[in-house]
């Protein structure tokens, strides 16, 4: 982990390019547009307060943070980025067993949209609700309000990657998935199965459990990015936006 925001490398952008539209010429590089998304990402800084010395104006920046957030650009350099960090790890390109979860987080002051109160952890915000492969990577990621419940929200992470995890055959939960989610995929998804895993009744705090502890990881990775400490975002596509953003930023760095 990086501790602290470095621009891209020629490496890194030679990977991040492929999925990108660089064919045509513009004023601002690509190059120079990601690395300002990837700077608001880590520092965390508002949007009109990126430094005009080192990027393009902000303005320039959020229209292609949102242009690629609803064109699908970033869910395929999501994907192929995943892709890449799992050959590199020596896996198949389509992970087998995945694991879903959500975290739910505080909202900063004045975000209202799709907002309540998780009445089992006491927040009163967003739930990022994900699933990961068996390395953290996250692989689809729904932002929504923290008072619906995880088993009846989590058809809306897993459909978007039916016909694209084609061998995918079990996705770990835990007890609030038991029901709804279970029910819906045995109805939507031929060939997976759902495994109930949770800590050992009575315990306290945290306990890993066998490879759903890696979506707890990635969890714990948000801290680091200070756009991610809690929901800033006036809509919760732009919050989804940034948690795929953030697995980009990690992969890059482990891969160069």
């Amino acid at each position: 982990m990086e501790s602290q925001y470095k621009r891209l490398t020629d490496s890194q952008w030679e990977v991040v390019s492929q999925s990108l539209p660089i064919e045509r010429k513009r004023v601002h590089s690509l190059r120079v547009i990601v690395d300002a998304i990837f700077y608001v990402l880590r520092v965390g800084c508002q949007w009109r307060n990126l430094p005009r010395e080192s990027f393009p104006k902000w303005e320039l920046v959020y229209y292609y943070f949102r242009k690629w957030q609803s064109d699908g650009t970033l869910e395929s350099l999501n994907f192929s980025l995943n892709i890449k960090e799992r050959a590199r790890r020596g896996k198949e390109a389509s992970p087998r067993l995945l694991s879903v979860d959500s975290q739910s987080v505080k909202v900063a002051p004045f975000v209202s949209e799709e907002t309540g109160v998780d009445g089992n952890k006491k927040v009163n915000g967003r739930k990022r609700h994900v699933i990961t492969d068996t390395l953290g990577l996250v692989w689809g990621v729904v932002v929504h309000s923290a008072n619906k419940a995880d088993g009846a929200m989590a058809d809306r992470v897993v459909a978007p990657l039916r016909g694209y995890l084609h061998r995918m055959e079990k996705i770990l939960a835990d007890a609030a998935y038991e029901q709804m989610f279970m029910a819906w995929v045995g109805q939507n998804l031929l060939g997976v199965d759902v495994e109930i895993s949770s800590k050992p009744p009575g315990t306290q705090g945290f306990v890993p459990v066998k490879w759903r502890w890696v979506t707890e990881r990635a969890f714990g990775m948000f801290n680091f990015f200070r756009r991610l400490d809690k929901d800033h975002e006036k809509t919760p596509e732009s919050a989804q936006s940034w948690v795929l953003w953030h697995n980009c930023q990690v992969i890059l760095n482990r891969l160069t």
